[in-house]
């Protein structure tokens, strides 16, 4: 045998290991009571910020390697942690603390004619492996919710973030000791081999789903040697399309926070459409707020013959997620124009429309085949946070539930109860 040879069977040794623990610590949480849920993470939030100084430590460590590894400025931008960051994740935390608990919940109850009485309660997932690249608030955020939902999960963190998850994981490990459950209901793969990705995929045995988060390449991968069921969070081609009923300055407002508020997030707006009889009068507005921010304009022909500035843009560009300051711009012939556009090259994840015409906003709204679809309010908002559920492990893209912003509730199966009285089957 190889020393190669060696070193991976160590490697999947360990992970099944880490496998086995998740599966005993998944038992434990499912029948862990709402308070003792609660607790574990209100004190893994207090440990975020007593540890506030070892985990900026730890990211200080992972940036430095970002810079030698010249990491994009978006990619720069989802790694880094500072106090505000730090109080948003413990934040978080409190607020997942803080929502119902989504195990136990009776969902649909009826009687038969035979007497048999059938209910519907929600139950945990069991083991969630998560997937993520960068942003090591993921790491609270998935860990979290997956425990609020009564699950265990294993983390697999991007290699970026490699010493920052790590220490935000010992505050969650240090919530649940507090609260006297398992440490092991939340491990991280303690490795950046990118081998261990794909063994977690064939662990089938100890893990009930998979939800990657990154960029295609990661989704596809994963959906091509996932052994489990995957909950896919694809990339962010999101649109905003400002219709000839819009409010110049609303548009201004939304377009631009849509696309620069922070350009390294998964609801950043990549393509603006403009409703051909309006482009006249409001793209140039629109365009020069987003040229004095720093944006970079990629525009069709009749964009470009009202914005100088502007770059050609490739057919490429109408289905590229950026993630940086560059937008691509194009004319279409109203509402349908919009909707025929952005089915055709959007990833389904988050669009809006601004108008002040409700019967073109219902089409849109109606007629959009994306997970969030937004009426005069930006792109931005696709946040599990913004939706009032703490947190997020991914926006899912898929057409099966769960769509849109992934939070605790949508981290729960369901099964049924029948309680009968000597009734037997004819």
């Amino acid at each position: 045998m190889t020393v190669q040879e060696a070193t991976t069977n160590d490697l999947y040794a360990e992970m099944r290991a880490i496998g086995a623990r998740a599966r005993a610590a998944s038992a434990l949480m499912a029948r862990a009571a709402a308070a003792q849920k609660t607790a574990a993470l209100t004190a893994a939030g207090a440990a975020i910020r007593a540890r506030r100084g070892a985990i900026l430590e730890a990211n200080r460590i992972d940036l430095a390697d970002a810079r030698q590894q010249s990491l994009s400025a978006a990619m720069t931008d989802r790694l880094l942690l500072d106090g505000k960051r730090l109080e948003a994740m413990a934040k978080g935390l409190e607020e997942v603390a803080s929502l119902p608990d989504p195990v136990g919940r009776e969902l649909a109850r009826w009687r038969r004619p035979n007497g048999l009485d059938i209910a519907r309660v929600s139950v945990p997932l069991g083991v969630i492996g998560i997937i993520y690249e960068s942003r090591p608030n993921v790491t609270a955020d998935a860990g979290g919710l997956s425990l609020r939902a009564g699950n265990a999960a294993i983390l697999r963190g991007g290699s970026e973030s490699f010493h920052s998850s790590r220490a935000i994981l010992d505050a969650l490990r240090a919530g649940l000791k507090q609260a006297g459950l398992p440490e092991d209901a939340v491990q991280l793969v303690p490795t950046r081999d990118r081998a261990a990705v794909g063994m977690m995929l064939t662990l089938n045995e100890f893990i009930d789903i998979i939800v990657p988060r990154g960029g295609r390449s990661l989704i596809e991968r994963v959906q091509r040697e996932s052994r489990m069921p995957v909950i896919a969070h694809l990339e962010g081609v999101c649109h905003v399309y400002v219709d000839g009923g819009a409010d110049l300055a609303k548009a201004r407002a939304i377009v631009l926070n849509a696309k620069m508020r922070r350009t390294g997030v998964c609801g950043a707006a990549e393509t603006l459409l403009v409703d051909r009889a309006a482009a006249p009068a409001m793209l140039p507005p629109i365009l020069a707020d987003l040229h004095q921010a720093g944006c970079e304009i990629r525009g069709d022909a009749d964009v470009r013959a009202l914005d100088a500035a502007a770059l050609p843009a490739s057919e490429a560009d109408w289905s590229t997620e950026y993630l940086d300051a560059i937008l691509s711009v194009g004319v279409v012939d109203g509402v349908a124009g919009a909707i025929e556009h952005i089915n055709r090259y959007g990833s389904h994840h988050t669009d809006a429309i601004v108008t002040e015409d409700k019967p073109a906003a219902e089409r849109f709204l109606a007629e959009i085949d994306s997970a969030i679809v937004l009426h005069n309010a930006s792109t931005q908002f696709a946040d599990g946070g913004e939706f009032g559920m703490g947190a997020e492990i991914g926006i899912s893209t898929g057409r099966l539930p769960p769509r849109g912003p992934v939070g605790a509730e949508q981290l729960v199966s369901y099964k049924y109860l029948v309680r009968g009285n000597g009734q037997v089957r004819p």
